[in-house]
């Protein structure tokens, strides 16, 4: 006897609504553990999402082009009864199994990570109100992001003991719910022979995002009746990664194609936008009386009132040839454009006389033979870079959304840029300071080789503090590396070259290894770039100073 299991997307970081760009399964296909299912494409990598079960797969909920997160539905997999079920139950699971329908449950605060004591801005329902397994209850906001706590189980709430402005940690009470005979018994509905399977309740995900409502669904204006969404925002899903505002209001702002980064000041707490705050955007818009500043959406749109490029029929002038570029350039050339656009760069250069590390590294190569870690100078650079940064604190560091305080970071995590035939990849290698050159050589090693066969998972690329760009296997002499923000430097290193140096008493061939730094003039000032780059040149000019 075998019954059916709903598979979802598993942790994936902090990505959200990622791009499904290949399903590797079809319906009746038989797959085992750690099969691949679907292949999910972010800004910054391509990740597979393997099977946690063997079985057949009887349904499949995702199609190439949908986005996903973490949660989503991917298939029904008939499995045999007697595989286990998962380690650690859902909400609702845990819900379900307090008690049956007509009883009273706690719902409380469920696992949110390192946070704790996090204010409540928001209270979403209401004694008496009827609500929906994932339907959001109340909305936390901590130092760095806004979370909504959906009900894990459906219906009535008997009590509410929380309010705005309560700090909760995990745990923590939220309310009373009745449970609902009705609700609970709720299925999804499969086809034919699969109607009768006991399946969790979820929502079913929409093929393509909602239409924005017609205008008429708003409070009366006094303004003619025009299309919302061409007056009110040019750019479709604008992202609010830095707006200050809760969940289900920037759900309403999409819905109504308004433009968060555009709204003053939120009458809220600190700021905070409110859904009265979106509607009376909307009023001023359609009245004329706000007047919308140019958006970019696309290379030839324009930004903020930057002239377009005007377009050019290249045909004219003989045959071409179009290529697409891949979805990691386009969307990591996004991300190039919003850092150089929004940061002030500057690059300082500098040189590293690199010949007594170099023979050093030699001999270590020599050694690593027998079957030990290639060793390559990125490692030195790694670790004498760590050094560099724990000496001079402000290039560990990265500016407040507010961009009033700055965040010093006491921890540190150095991005390697790694070049793969998909496009360049920041692998992020985690507690530098604390590795020996071995370790950092074993690791970089590993990494490089995941990211070019495109492996990488997304914590992998995550939580960087500065960023070394590598191009001394391709040549050059200098550049200006493109900050990875919120980063506020990068190195770039070029090929080592052997050049005349003069010592005093006569001119000797010294190896040296141009070093260019980009660094957020904000933050760092010419001064502090030059005496950072001394730094670091002098430890890799004697790498015993790493003792030190």
């Amino acid at each position: 006897m075998s019954i059916i299991k709903e598979i979802h997307v598993p942790d994936i970081g902090d990505f959200k609504n990622v791009d499904v760009i290949e399903v590797t399964v079809a319906v009746g296909d038989t797959i085992d553990v750690n099969t691949p299912l679907i292949m999910l494409e972010s800004d910054k990598a391509t990740m597979e999402v393997p099977s946690p079960l063997a079985g057949v797969v009887r349904e499949l909920r995702v199609k190439v082009g949908d986005r996903v997160s973490q949660g989503d539905p991917i298939l029904y997999l008939d499995v045999a009864e007697s595989v286990s079920a998962p380690e650690h139950p859902s909400a609702a699971d845990e819900a379900a199994s307090a008690g049956g329908p007509g009883e009273v449950l706690e719902v409380r605060v469920p696992a949110i990570g390192d946070f704790k004591n996090v204010p409540i801005i928001e209270v979403l329902v209401a004694p008496g109100d009827h609500v929906d397994i994932d339907t959001s209850l109340i909305t936390l906001e901590s130092d760095k992001a806004s979370m909504e706590i959906p009900s894990p189980a459906a219906g009535t709430i008997q009590s509410i003991e929380v309010k705005v402005g309560d700090h909760v940690s995990q745990g923590d009470l939220i309310l009373m719910l009745r449970a609902s005979g009705a609700d609970a018994a709720a299925k999804p509905q499969l086809p034919d022979a699969l109607s009768a399977i006991t399946l969790a309740p979820r929502s079913p995900k929409p093929e393509t995002a909602p239409p924005a409502p017609p205008v008429k669904a708003m409070p009366p204006l006094s303004a003619p009746t025009r299309p919302l969404a061409a007056e009110v925002s040019t750019t479709a899903a604008p992202s609010f990664a830095k707006v200050h505002a809760s969940p289900s209001v920037r759900r309403f702002a999409r819905e109504l194609g308004v433009d968060l980064t555009r709204v003053a000041e939120g009458s809220g707490p600190k700021g905070r936008i409110l859904k009265e705050d979106v509607q009376d955007f909307v009023k001023q818009v359609m009245s004329g009386a706000l007047v919308q500043a140019p958006t970019t959406g696309t290379p030839t749109a324009g930004y903020m009132g930057i002239p377009p490029i005007p377009p050019v029929d290249f045909a004219r002038f003989g045959p071409i040839e179009l290529r697409p570029l891949s979805r990691i350039n386009k969307l990591s050339g996004a991300h190039l454009h919003r850092s150089w656009l929004n940061l002030p760069h500057v690059t300082h250069h500098d040189e590293a006389d690199i010949t007594e590390v170099e023979a050093f590294r030699q001999s270590l190569t020599a050694e690593a033979k027998s079957g030990g870690p290639r060793i390559t100078l990125l490692s030195f650079l790694l670790k004498a870079s760590a050094a560099a940064l724990r000496q001079f604190p402000t290039f560990n560091a990265s500016l407040d959304p507010t961009g009033e305080n700055l965040i010093l970071k006491r921890y540190v995590h150095i991005g390697v840029a790694v070049d793969t035939p998909d496009g360049l990849v920041v692998p992020v290698i985690r507690d530098v300071d604390q590795k020996n050159i071995l370790a950092l050589s074993a690791e970089l090693g590993e990494l490089s080789a995941k990211a070019r066969d495109r492996k990488l998972g997304p914590t992998e690329m995550q939580g960087g503090c500065f960023t070394i760009s590598s191009l001394g296997g391709i040549g050059g002499t200098a550049f200006t590396p493109i900050i990875n923000a919120p980063e506020v430097a990068i190195l770039g290193v070029t090929r080592s070259k052997m050049a005349p140096v003069w010592n005093g008493r006569e001119f000797a061939p010294r190896l040296l290894l141009p070093l260019s730094l980009s660094y957020d003039h904000r933050v760092i000032d010419g001064a502090l770039a030059a005496r950072f780059t001394a730094f670091l040149a002098q430890l890799l000019g004697d790498i015993r100073r790493l003792l030190l």
